[in-house]
Formats: C-alpha cells, structure tokens, sequence
C-alpha cells in the first residue's frame, strides 16, 4: 500500500462531473471589499468590534431576480427563476444529460456512449447528487464523489507545461486518480480513507471532537507510484448559481485582491491565473476549489475528460496516459461528447438557481449575521456582487447577489494545507468557495459533507478547521459563549 503524506485540506468545485470544481466553506477567511453605501449596517452589539463597511443582507434573494422559493431536497435543481420558457427547454435538454448515466461503447445509445475505460462516475448526477455537494465514501464504499488529485512537484516540470495545464502529471496515472473502470479495463487504484479523532476546546470549556482525514492509495494497477507523488482530495461541490458568479465583473475581483497585503490587516487575497483553452492564453481563474478554471465550459468539460473519460472537442484527451491502453478500446466517436451535448450542459450548469434566504427577520439569524461581519468573515466572504450589465444572457445580467466569496486564493493554514500547488495557487492555497444556499445543503444530500474533502459533518466544525489567513477569525469564534456561538450558526443555516 502507497501511504500518502499527511496533510488535511479545505475543500469545495470541481465537480465529479462540473469541474470539481469545488466545496465549500472557507468559512472564516478575509480580503476587504467595501460596500456600497445604500446598505448600512446595524449598530454592533454589546462588547463586539464594529461591522465595519460590511454590508448586511437586506433582501432575500441571494440570486437576485432568478431566486427560486424552493427549500426542500430539489432546492438545488430550479431554472433560474426570471429564465424564459423557451430557455427552460435547453435547461430541460441539459439536465438530461446531466443526470442520465453514460455508458461504455458501442452501445445503442450513442448519444451517450464512450464512458471510460478508467472514469471515476458515470454521470454528473452521480457526483453532484441533486446538484449539490457530494459526501465521502462511507466504510467500505467506492469513492464517487470524491476523489484525488495527482501531480509531481512543479520543479521537474517545464514552465511552459505547468502554464498550460497548472500541475505536472504522474507517469502512468495522469493528474487524476480514477478507481473505476469498464469491463475489461483494470482500475487504477483503490482509494482509502482512515478519520482519526482531534479534540478543539472552546473558551467556555466545552469541546468538539472533529474527525481528521488521513489518505493513501492501495493496489496500485499501473507501476509504482512516484516516492514524491503529490495528491489533493477533492468532492464535489454544489452548482447553484454558478452562471452569475461567471457574470461579476473581472475588474471588481481583482480591485479586492491584496496580494502583499499592502493594508497590513493579515489578508492576502489573490487572482488564479490559468489556462484558458478557447483563449489559447492565460486569464483569471474563477472556478474550482483552486480557482483553476476560468469558465463553466471549462470546467465541465475537464470533468467528462477527467471524472468519465469522454473527450470534447475543446478537450479532446481524457486523463488516460498512452501507456494505459485506453486506446485499444472501443470510443464512443471523436468526440464522444458532441459540441451540442456540451453546449446544452453548459447551459444548464450556469443557469441554477440560487435558493431565497429564510428566517431573516428571526433576532437569533440577525445577530448572527452582525457577528459575522464582526469576526472577519466578510472580509473574504464577500457578501454582496453585482454582475455585469452586459452580461451575455439577460437572465444573469445587472443582478444584485449575495454569494459570500471573493473567488480569491487565501493561505488557510496547515490543517487546510495539501501542498499541491495548481497554475498560481500554492499548497497552502484555497478559493473563497460561496455560501449562498449552504443552509440546505444537507436538505438536498442529508450525507453532505463541508469543505474540500468532505471531512466536515457539521458547520461549526468546517469554521473551527481554519487557519492561515482565518485563524484569528476562528480563534475568535473558539472565544465566543455557546449562545453566540449558535446565533452564527443559526445567520449560516438561513443563507
């Protein structure tokens, strides 16, 4: 058995199958971005800091005008609210191929076929179940929904390599470890998970127990793996509101990053540069649990090639290395995913809705909010975008919304730590991921898990996980009496 280094990580998209995109819950990270003034905020309670110029949510549409009052385990799976009928029936046609399983070739369904022959999952639903955050394998179950990332260290890579695809593949294994296969083809690996107990202590005296993952790789199918492999767990993350993310403004990002963090205030936010294959250059990454991909067709597609081993013909090599033989099988026709498929699953990828806010007029809600804002969380948490007035799509265009991310990179410490570096972001490196909806993720996936593995059962331990850029965010959390403790749980359950 190939024992991993130990490290724990932050989590959240890259979706099994919409780039992995993904999960979660920096939940308590930091760059500044003002708000706008029309919103101001209530007066800071007893003995807290003042909120400062964070703005408090005054609306409950978190997605602006395509917010959908959907709140049970569909809340995830709506249309934009304020979409036309004839756009519904492209969400329609995408969503099929979203959910429906794809198989291997040749088959009679040939719009779907070309699966493998080494893939992780056979269909995006089956890693973003019901379109929201997956969960880790529990016991002896194959991993779907999460999965490892693989690289050798960057060094031995040439720059023009690690430009273009941000890490340097394994030998014989590729950037990503898939541990299912067709009949006739051998697995890659078997991915194991052992969770031991870490206990966290708050103020008060009362404790937490968290469960810290530690990783390896058994039976190994293609050749020893490197002695310096390098690997990231990575789960599925939920795909709401993904099309208005895509729609705030580059400019407004990047006039939040900090880089050397030239206000002396402990946050360093920072852009993601990666590559863009329609660009054929570099840009500003946005998507992913890395900020590695700079679109949701990106992203996607990367995720057929990388999760199912289907080609595009924006990406038309899976992860399979030549010395697999993936290529001594039958295909499902160049490419197996047709540019309609993927324009149809782009669509409906960047046109779900983002669940309405609840409970906002309850006092415990409202006080957790301003706490919030007072322990630093907004400050990469950023509530509160604007996207673009030309926005490609009408539906998405000129919408106040309330993700809660900067869709920046912050040092979120060791325990976070993968020490993988992807394009731009280092080993200690993790992207703001959006909160919006987060109240209901265990409503679409009662198995959920919270950050990039998943490791996470509950919410108060995604928070107490932080460290880096957040740890005197947390530590101030980890000082707070139980009952203010529940009210920001309570402000995070009603997003």
């Amino acid at each position: 058995m190939y024992r991993l280094p130990r490290f724990i990580i932050l989590a959240k998209w890259v979706p099994c199958t919409l780039a992995r995109s993904s999960f979660l819950l920096a939940l308590l990270v930091a760059p500044l971005q003002a708000a706008e003034s029309s919103i101001q905020n209530e007066s800071p309670t007893q003995n807290e800091p003042p909120t400062q110029d964070y703005p408090l949510q005054s609306t409950p549409m978190s997605g602006g005008d395509g917010s959908v009052e959907q709140f049970d385990h569909n809340a995830y799976s709506l249309p934009l609210g304020n979409m036309s009928m004839t756009k519904r029936l492209d969400f329609s046609v995408g969503n099929s191929f979203f959910r429906n399983p794809w198989v291997a070739a040749p088959a009679s369904t040939d719009a779907r076929d070309g699966l493998g022959p080494l893939f992780n999952t056979n269909s995006c639903q089956g890693c973003h179940l019901k379109d929201g955050r997956g969960h880790p394998p529990a016991g002896d179950e194959n991993p779907i929904a999460l999965f490892l990332r693989l690289s050798l260290p960057s060094q031995q890579a040439e720059p023009e390599l690690l430009e273009q695809r941000g890490a340097l593949p394994v030998p014989n294994y590729g950037l990503q470890l898939q541990t299912a296969a067709i009949s006739g083809a051998q697995p890659e690996a078997k991915m194991l998970i052992e969770y031991r107990p870490r206990e966290v202590t708050f103020a008060d005296g009362t404790s937490v127990t968290l469960q810290a993952p530690f990783y390896s790789i058994a039976e190994p199918a293609y050749g020893e793996l490197p002695e310096d492999l390098q690997t990231s767990p990575r789960l599925a993350p939920p795909m709401i509101g993904l099309g208005l993310l895509a729609a705030i403004p580059e400019a407004d990002l990047l006039a939040a990053a900090d880089p050397d963090d030239a206000d002396d205030d402990g946050i360093s936010g920072r852009a993601n540069q990666v590559w863009d294959l329609r660009a054929g250059s570099t840009v500003m990454g946005r998507f992913g649990w890395k900020a590695g991909e700079p679109s949701i067709e990106q992203q996607g597609l990367h995720a057929f090639a990388g999760d199912m081993g289907l080609t595009s013909s924006l990406v038309p090599q899976t992860d399979c290395m030549e010395s697999q033989g993936c290529d001594d099988f039958p295909n499902g026709g160049t490419p197996e995913v047709s540019d309609d498929v993927a324009d149809f699953v782009t669509f409906y990828a960047s046109s779900l809705a983002v669940p309405m806010r609840r409970d906002m007029d309850d006092p415990a809600v409202k006080q957790g909010a301003e706490r919030f804002n007072a322990l630093g969380c907004a400050s990469c948490h950023t509530p509160r975008h604007r996207t673009a007035a030309d926005a490609a799509r009408p539906a998405l265009a000129d919408q106040i919304i309330w993700p809660y991310s900067d869709l920046l990179l912050h040092d979120m410490g060791d325990a976070l730590a993968d020490q993988r570096s992807e394009f731009k972001a280092d080993g200690r490196e993790w992207r703001t991921p959006p909160l919006w909806g987060i109240g209901l993720a265990q409503t679409v996936n009662p198995r959920a898990g919270f950050l990039h593995d998943g490791r996470a059962r509950t919410l108060e331990e995604a928070i107490l996980w932080h460290g880096g850029e957040a740890e005197e965010a947390t530590q101030s959390y980890r000082d707070l009496p139980e009952d203010q403790r529940a009210e920001l749980i309570r402000f995070l359950e009603s997003l």
